[in-house]
């Protein structure tokens, strides 16, 4: 068993109305740079998932949703070199304001039939099919 500390990250499939998703990519200096993720960060002591992922949307793309329309869709359990990765997955469909880079993210709506077409972090890759199978 390894002793790798447990990393609490809240995530979301922002779908737009022609069904296709957002992807941000990492930007240069962070780690795993230049692959492409769904948006959202790390939840903080005392917060929710949902709390989280609220917060990271607005300081991130600029967007404000609320947790009534953040439907829990799956999640991601990945062991990293240094720490264990636990990360819910939510699907949105309704939030207000045009989502924006604010982090110099590079952003990209994505049809879910080409999201294996980005390279992404070992974590995200198996949430794929299942959303596509969402969609």
């Amino acid at each position: 068993m390894s002793d790798s500390k447990i990393v609490l990250v809240s995530a979301v499939a922002l779908i737009d109305a022609d069904g296709r998703v957002l992807l941000a990519q990492r930007p240069e200096g962070k780690s795993m740079a230049g692959l492409w993720e769904f948006p959202g960060g790390k939840v903080e002591p005392g917060e929710s998932p949902e709390t989280a992922l609220i917060r990271e949307l607005q300081e991130e793309l600029g967007i404000d949703t609320w947790e009534s329309c953040l439907a829990p869709l799956t999640f991601a359990s990945h062991a990293y070199e240094t720490f264990h990765l636990l990360m819910p997955l939510f699907a949105c469909r309704k939030w207000q304001g045009i989502p924006q880079s604010r982090e110099g993210q590079a952003l990209k709506w994505v049809a879910a039939h080409n999201l294996r077409e980005y390279p992404m972090p070992p974590a995200d890759v198996p949430l794929i099919p299942i959303l596509r199978d969402w969609l």
